[in-house]
Formats: structure tokens, C-alpha cells, sequence
């Protein structure tokens, strides 16, 4: 089943030098772009990362400072990728948990103006988690009855991730979902709007989830001592602690969401002190 889209989307996966959001880098990004008219554009590029790549990911990847050593920067990329991504929906294996915090944080790096604001995001693995659990090799094996020949290699591992999220939607057609409540739904219909948030299922109000809503839709804190308290109230309690955070090694995504935060209701005391 081919995909319906009013707009570009983007399938991608990165190579890293690790897993922390705040302190990695990327070393090789492959996008699949799949316009409306079906056409499809594919653009893979290795990243000198500026930082040793680890051998437990090279071990995974198969990249070496070596390899990249002579390839372009990421700020050197980023306003062509960019620009390539322009009005794109995202798309990935895992994508929304780490490769759209990481790919942002380095847009971030690199001052570049990357908004996801508006963008809808649609992560294959959380279908295939809710509908099958399993790894990506296990995925494409499930859904494609093929091997995947050079996992974790960014352009097989996400030309996988596109073939499989085809064959969901075949699979999963008009099939019910129950959740832990006993509500059914369909949830996988060929749609990005309604697959973006069949993928979406957490509360983050950051991209990498130190900041997730509450029920009343308040940001709370989702670590530390201030766990599930509003952020809002504790800057306000203690200032000295949002200047902690933006010292700290948080990524700066999240302290843009927090600033934000800190903007927000500053502003609202204003207008209501105005008000009086």
C-alpha cells in the first residue's frame, strides 16, 4: 500500500557516536523523501562528527574516525539539509525517542533555524511495538519475508523502515485495537495525521521527555528532586534552579523549552499585574 500524503515526508536514520541527545554527534544521515505524487528522493551523507567516535559504536555501525575524517561537518550540512527538509513531515525507526531530539540538537549546534513545530512525526517502531514487538531485522523479516542484508547501515536500515511501514498499513488495515482500557480503535490507517498519533502515545513537552504534561496539561518535571512538579512553580520558587539547568549538560532543546516556559509566564504575570 503506497502512502497518502498531502505533504513531503522524510524518512531518516542517523549513525552516531552514541546515544546521549546532549553530548553526541551525528556521523552518517540517510533521508528518504517521499513527495505526494509518490516520486522519492534519497540523499545519504557521512558527518565528521568533530568528537572520537567510541569502538562500542563503531563496533555497531561500522564507522571510524577514519572514515570521516575528511567528510564535512554537520554545521557545514545543515542549512542544505535544511533546506531539503523544508515542509517535511518526519518519519523513522525510533525516530521520536532519539533521532529528532539529536538531529534538532545539532540543527541547534550549528544556529541553524530548524522548527518541528507543526511537522507531524510518525515512528514505525511504536506500530510495530503496539501491533508485533520486535527488533527492526525482525520487523522487515515479519512484515517484508526478506532478511535485511547490512543493518545499521543508515540507507538499508531506513529504506527497511519504509518498506515496512507499507506493509503495516496493508497488514493493519481495518484492524481493531484494544488498549489497557478497553477502548478500540483502528489506529493504523493510511493517514499521516492519524499515524503520527497512533506513533505519538507520551506526554513530552520536550523532544527528549525531561519535561512531560501532567493531566491538566501543566509541564512537570520528569526527573530529579522536582519530579512531577510544574516547572513553571518551581522557577518562580527558585530561580536558581533554572540557571542550574541551562549550565548544565541538558540538551538544548530542552532549555529552549524550558526558557520558553520561563518566558511564557513571565509575560503572563505582567499582563495580569497590568490588569489590576
Amino acid at each position: 500500500m503506497e502512502l497518502k500524503l498531502t505533504r513531503p515526508i522524510a524518512f531518516f536514520d542517523l549513525e552516531t557516536t552514541g546515544i546521549n541527545v546532549g553530548t553526541d554527534r551525528i556521523v552518517e544521515i540517510s533521508i528518504l523523501k517521499v513527495l505526494p505524487d509518490g516520486k522519492r528522493e534519497i540523499k545519504t551523507r557521512r558527518v565528521n562528527p568533530t568528537i572520537p567516535i567510541p569502538p562500542q559504536s563503531t563496533a555497531i555501525h561500522g564507522i571510524t574516525d577514519e572514515d570521516v575524517k575528511d567528510e564535512p561537518t554537520f554545521a557545514q550540512l545543515a542549512k542544505g539539509l535544511a533546506t531539503f527538509l523544508k515542509d517535511c513531515d518526519l518519519a523513522g525507526y525510533n525516530s521520536n525517542k532519539f533521532d529528532i531530539p539529536l538531529l534538532v540538537e545539532e540543527f541547534l549546534r550549528a544556529n541553524v533555524e530548524f522548527e518541528v513545530k507543526g511537522r507531524r512525526f510518525v515512528d514505525v517502531q511504536n506500530i510495530f511495538h503496539r501491533m508485533e514487538p520486535r527488533t527492526l531485522s525482525a520487523a522487515y523479516k515479519f512484515y517484508c519475508g526478506a532478511e535485511l542484508i547490512n543493518a545499521h547501515s543508515a540507507e538499508a536500515d531506513i529504506t527497511a523502515t519504509y518498506e515496512i511501514l507499507k506493509a503495516q498499513l496493508d497488514r493493519y488495515e481495518n484492524v481493531v485495537y484494544k488498549d489497557k482500557d478497553g477502548s478500540e480503535s483502528i489506529p493504523v490507517v493510511n493517514d499521516i495525521e492519524i499515524l503520527s498519533k497512533c506513533t505519538n502515545t507520551n506526554r513530552k513537552a520536550d523532544l527528549v521527555g525531561h519535561i512531560v504534561f501532567n493531566d491538566k496539561q501543566q509541564e512537570v518535571f520528569a526527573f530529579g528532586k522536582y519530579k512531577n512538579q510544574v516547572v513553571g512553580e518551581i522557577f518562580r520558587k527558585e530561580p536558581p534552579y533554572y540557571d542550574w539547568m541551562m549550565k548544565a549538560d541538558f540538551p538544548l532543546s530542552t532549555k529552549r523549552t524550558i526558557t520558553a516556559i520561563k518566558l511564557r509566564d513571565f509575560n503572563q504575570g505582567s499582563s495580569k499585574l497590568q490588569q489590576r
